[in-house]
């Protein structure tokens, strides 16, 4: 997993680390429990093996987490924002919007390929922690439809509904990932030219007659 600091919003008790070492230590515990709950499912996971699989003292967990729980719930807002970090400079450097949703549909596909366990993390947050698996989309669909709008506003795709667009090719998205990143290896230039002409002429400016 990516070695980025975790954010507040990691810790279940507000115990945010001070300290470099603090930080390594509950990135450490976040990695161990995405892999953990990406093997075995939660209700199989368990505290012992992930700090066990993150090489720290079983008394450290409780430093930052209270419970199995807990730490679950603050992977799936850690994976939300892995997904967000990775894609967001690439569409950053895209030169126009329609670009743009290529290029954060190209780069989704390549974090999904990298991080498979996150399919299952999300998918079983929906039953034991459903306001994380709602804020998860929920966040994704307001991302994706604050920068359709202000494409709209530039005149770079067809006016439309903002939000509607944004569920639609986030939808596009997980199952395209789910297909083509969890479920094969094959090359994915023929999946991405596709659905990029899919995106293009979903969402590209009308001609005027």
């Amino acid at each position: 997993m990516p070695q980025s600091s975790p954010t507040g919003g990691a810790s279940s008790n507000g115990k945010v680390p001070k300290t470099e070492r603090g930080r390594r230590t509950l990135r450490a515990l976040l990695n161990a429990a995405a892999l953990e709950f990406g093997e075995k499912g939660f209700h199989d996971a368990a505290i012992s093996q992930i700090t066990a699989r993150a090489g720290v003292a079983a008394g450290s967990f409780y430093v930052y987490f209270d419970s199995k729980e807990a730490i679950f719930t603050a992977l799936v807002k850690d994976m939300s924002m892995q997904v967000r970090d990775y894609v967001a400079p690439r569409i950053a450097d895209a030169p126009d919007q329609l670009a743009a949703e290529k290029a954060g549909q190209a780069a989704y596909l390549d974090f999904v390929r990298e991080h498979r366990e996150i399919y299952r993390i999300i998918d079983e947050s929906e039953f034991v922690d459903p306001a994380s698996y709602r804020e998860h989309y929920t966040n994704s669909a307001n991302r994706i439809a604050a920068r359709l709008q202000a494409a709209m506003e530039r005149g770079e795709i067809a006016p439309g509904n903002a939000e509607v667009r944004a569920w639609a090719l986030m939808g596009i998205n997980v199952f395209l990932g789910l297909r083509f990143g969890v479920w094969s290896d094959d090359d994915t230039s023929d999946v991405l030219a596709d659905a990029g002409r899919f995106i293009a002429e979903g969402l590209a400016p009308r001609s005027k007659p």
